[in-house]
């Protein structure tokens, strides 16, 4: 993204053999945050998203300012065990391991369209596994929106053929 400062590359993190894609640089930089969470945030103008659900911790730092841009709820998903409420949970697959994520029980109404957001598409578990739990709540994922990509991970192949939106693809 022209204009913007690079993302940084944390070799070895969390695990041996992952090449870590910081994104810190662009929170630190006022305009490229704003800018970023603009053209997402139009995305989901564009797809009619009535909320945007997000994992923690990162996908919170930007599905929350897309909902409050678009003046709309944010669903926070969170690890199994961190809602107060009573909660549905989904297992995935990472790219170095496995995951869940939960969401509560009322976080979503039937036939609500929701834009799915992460600061990172890798493999698509977490993405797919927060569509998953949007949908048995009776949403409607409309799309999802990532500041990156990995495309060498393939991660769209989980995500249906949604709309999907991402400002950076890394493709090695």
């Amino acid at each position: 993204m022209e204009g913007r400062p690079p993302l940084r590359t944390v070799p070895d993190f969390p695990t041996a053999g992952i090449q870590f894609i910081d994104i810190t640089p662009w929170l630190g930089d006022g305009e490229s945050f704003q800018a970023a969470i603009r053209e997402l945030a139009e995305f989901g103008r564009e797809l009619g998203a009535e909320a945007v659900a997000a994992p923690e911790a990162r996908g919170f730092l930007v599905g929350a300012p897309i909902a409050a841009q678009l003046g709309i709820g944010f669903v926070p998903v969170r690890k199994p065990g961190h809602l107060p409420y009573r909660a549905i949970r989904r297992d995935y697959d990472l790219e170095y391991g496995t995951a869940a994520v939960e969401m509560h029980l009322d976080a979503v109404r039937p036939g609500q369209k929701v834009l799915v957001c992460d600061d990172l598409l890798a493999t698509g578990g977490t993405a797919a596994a927060v569509m998953e739990l949007v949908r048995h709540l009776g949403g409607e994922p409309v799309g999802l929106g990532f500041l990156v990509e990995l495309t060498f991970l393939h991660g769209r192949r989980q995500l249906g053929g949604l709309p999907l939106r991402t400002l950076v693809q890394i493709d090695a």
